[in-house]
């Protein structure tokens, strides 16, 4: 069969051995695979992301001399059943599938290791345990956005961000523009989305951000205005804490510390933006800890591959509490999908070219151009090379 090979940062497409269905294994059609900004980085980057693995127990991420067919954002079309399988679908039916293939030596990530080939074909293994069907009226084009709208789903969840706060998203790429589908599902009144490029900018729009800014001509940190009361300066929150203190012991026999104990619990204490770092280059997190309001929550979920530093005393000035987020639970995986198919979250603005296999090479050089797309979709049926 037909798919596009990844070997030393090279993307050929070749002819490869037919994907064979082994115990709890079911072999699909590939109907469409969105290229994911993991492929462009694990592309370049993938022996130095392979040492990282190994550190934390996975030793078969795909390194650089191997030859890997990428792709972990995808859906297709059930074909056969391996053994052991319970057979839950007809064949025919459409699916999607957490990208993790289980084998006899363990659980592989699809599309990022040479134990587990991905999207980038014709054909595919999934596992048939982390497998769903697709439901009626959903088209091929957004199912296959549900693994990268889960990765946003785990994001704004983990977050832990209340309807009134008010969200920052820095990076408006495929990652950002999903945190900004996923911030308006969950009811996130004031989303402020920042990016360079002119192209983003409009596609965060067209994905809901309520304020939209060119971070080199407005500040994303005060875009949304200054009535939040979040608190910029050191003596601000000082002064805050000391007014707070005359007023409630000018009440005699009021236990104060109680008070103030009991507001921190109905969040009425002061508490910054939640900001969501979706760049992933070295210097980010600094920039973000050196500019975010005091008490901020950041969560990093733009994924940096080279070391980086920041200033932890800054952080710590500043109560920044800093999370970091990775991949999602099955629950959100079906939670996403369910989203999509009732409409409670549209990823059409995140699509913007679709490719056969041939223009792989192509889809990989134009996503470069952060003015030109955002998501590019393969579907291995199509002729089309270019975008």
């Amino acid at each position: 069969m037909k798919a596009v090979t990844c070997h030393e940062g090279t993307l050929t497409l070749e002819d490869v051995a037919e994907p064979v269905p082994a115990r709890g294994q079911v072999l699909i059609e590939v109907t469409r695979c969105g290229i994911c900004g993991s492929d462009l980085h694990a592309r370049t980057h993938s022996d130095l992301t392979a040492d990282g693995a190994a550190e934390i127990g996975y030793d078969a991420f795909m390194r650089a001399s191997q030859s890997v067919v990428m792709g972990h954002e995808f859906t297709g079309r059930v074909l056969a059943y391996g053994p052991g399988c319970r057979e839950a679908w007809p064949v025919g039916t459409r699916v999607v599938s957490l990208p993790v293939l289980e084998q006899e030596d363990g659980v592989h990530l699809t599309g990022l290791s040479v134990r587990a080939p991905g999207g980038y074909a014709e054909r595919m293994l999934v596992s048939e345990a982390l497998t769903l069907p697709v439901p009626d009226g959903v088209s091929d084009d957004h199912a296959a956005t549900t693994e990268p709208l889960a990765v946003a789903h785990h994001a704004v969840r983990r977050a832990q961000i209340g309807k009134k706060e008010v969200a920052i998203v820095i990076g408006c790429g495929p990652i950002g523009l999903a945190v900004i589908l996923m911030l308006k599902a969950a009811g996130v009144r004031t989303v402020v989305a920042s990016d360079l490029s002119a192209g983003r900018r409009d596609l965060a729009r067209r994905c809901g951000a309520d304020v939209v800014v060119d971070p080199r001509e407005q500040s994303p940190w005060t875009a949304y205005g200054k009535r939040r009361g979040h608190l910029r300066t050191a003596p601000s929150l000082m002064e805050l804490g000391l007014s707070t203190m005359k007023t409630l012991r000018r009440v005699p026999g009021l236990p104060w510390w109680r008070v103030m104990r009991a507001a921190e619990k109905v969040g009425a204490t002061p508490k910054g933006p939640v900001v969501f770092e979706c760049v992933g280059v070295q210097g980010m997190i600094e920039d973000v800890i050196t500019h975010a309001p005091l008490l901020s929550r950041v969560v990093v979920v733009g994924v940096c591959m080279e070391p980086d530093t920041f200033r932890p005393s800054m952080a710590i000035n500043k109560e920044i509490d800093l999370r970091f987020v990775f991949a999602y639970g099955p629950d959100e995986f079906y939670e996403t999908l369910q989203m999509i198919a009732d409409g409670t979250v549209d990823p059409s603005p995140m699509l913007t070219a679709t490719v056969g296999l041939d223009g792989v090479a192509d889809a990989f050089a134009a996503l470069a151009d952060p003015n030109r797309h955002a998501k590019i979709l393969i579907d291995p049926t199509s002729n089309l090379r270019t975008v």
